[in-house]
């Protein structure tokens, strides 16, 4: 069997969902009730068998170190593992100055695995992905590199490395966030995004990165600078994301992929878990998505009066949540939250340990752990009052940081 080692690149800032990365990496920001963002990329890696992971980090990475340490041990019995490894400045003192100088700064770790190819992957999106047949057609067509495409429609494009395809799935030319993706569809219902993984030959990585790292030019990232060297040899091909067949997956949320990297979108996807037919559905269990649940007792609904009934609709709940006399309707609720009597929690998303007081309501947010609401506060629901106290998102949705308290 081929020797794989995966990167799974976790070191990005994620300055556009402050302030929930006020003191978290990105990757570590909670999703889905008891999930951690990176648990996604690296599920699809176990499900698959490619149980060689090392994570790249860098900013604020203690509580995303903490959770891969704790969360993913693997059996060393046959030389699995999922690691953390911090930026080490083995090449001087500086930071990473981009995604392909993460691996170049580590590529003592290809040279010591001594793989065959070399997989890296985001650790922000949320989907389910069989890297297996990825990498099947990688081997098959004889590519030097793979890039994982998503099929996007042209208005959606403009924020994506835009791949045109030539013979075959040959990439003939990489575009990073085009301009004009209208014009350059010409007419195409979609346009093949850049998801962001990839697949490597790990000799013709290791020379790309070498080389890259002695270009001045060079922004020395995978996207802008990295698969354009491929391309350019023509080295390069296209794997359609639309083609992955998932164990268990639906016609439903076939092809799903999202790239939560602003509030907006985070919140949108969190939406997407919570409809009868979910658009993305966590409760596939031929390919679970791992984590590691906190010990808590179940989830408990209490009181069964008139105006004094604990109820939640089309609503995730999770345990250690009591639901005390108060209203949640299609929302996310993370483990130990508490809504006590006459509270009204609709469309948001509450983190660990959230008390939403007695009469409060909750609108469209994002609430961060520990947070409390006291009781009769209003949130979402006089926009020029929350503007003053909290951060606002484009489309309105109200984002409360760790361990605030929100007075009436």
């Amino acid at each position: 069997m081929a020797r794989v080692l995966s990167i799974v690149l976790a070191g990005g800032e994620g300055k556009r969902l402050l302030p929930l990365t006020l003191d978290r990496a990105k990757p570590a920001v909670p999703f889905g009730g008891h999930y951690r963002l990176i648990d996604f990329a690296l599920s699809n890696l176990a499900n698959a068998g490619l149980l060689r992971v090392v994570v790249l980090t860098q900013y604020k990475s203690h509580s995303l170190d903490l959770h891969i340490t704790r969360t993913w041990r693997l059996s060393t019995l046959l030389g699995s593992y999922v690691t953390p490894v911090p930026a080490q400045m083995r090449r001087g003192p500086w930071w990473f100055s981009g995604s392909a100088d993460a691996i170049y700064q580590n590529l003592n770790i290809v040279g010591d695995e001594r793989p065959d190819y070399v997989l890296v992957f985001g650790a922000d999106h949320i989907y389910r992905m069989d890297p297996r047949q990825m990498l099947a057609q990688h081997i098959e067509t004889g590519a030097a590199a793979t890039v994982a495409a998503l099929r996007v429609p042209p208005t959606q494009a403009k924020g994506f490395g835009v791949i045109e395809p030539g013979r075959g799935t040959l990439i003939e030319r990489f575009i990073e966030k085009p301009p004009d993706p209208v014009a350059l569809a010409a007419g195409r219902p979609h346009l093949f995004a850049s998801m962001g993984n990839y697949i490597f030959n790990a000799n013709a990585l290791s020379d790309a990165l070498r080389e890259d790292a002695q270009d001045s030019n060079s922004r020395h990232d995978m996207g802008r600078d990295l698969v354009p060297r491929f391309v350019e040899s023509g080295d390069a091909h296209f794997y359609d994301f639309h083609e992955n067949d998932v164990p268990g997956g639906t016609d439903l949320d076939h092809g799903y992929w999202r790239d939560v990297g602003t509030l907006d979108s985070y919140y949108e996807a969190s939406m997407d878990l919570v409809a009868v037919q979910p658009v993305f559905n966590l409760y596939n269990t031929e390919w679970p998505i791992f984590t590691s649940a906190p010990q808590l007792p179940p989830a408990k609904f209490v009181f069964e009066e008139p105006g004094r009934a604990g109820l939640a609709y089309n609503s995730i709940v999770s345990g250690g949540t009591i639901i005390s006399g108060g209203t949640v309707r299609g929302s996310v609720i993370s483990p130990g939250v508490i809504v006590q009597q006459g509270a009204l929690v609709e469309g948001s998303v509450l983190m660990d340990n959230v008390r939403i007081g007695e009469g409060a309501v909750v609108r469209r947010a994002i609430i961060d752990k520990n947070v409390t609401v006291e009781p009769g506060a209003r949130v979402g629901v006089d926009p020029e009052i929350d503007a003053s106290r909290f951060t606002i998102s484009a489309r309105g949705i109200v984002v409360i940081g760790k361990g605030e308290k929100v007075v009436g």
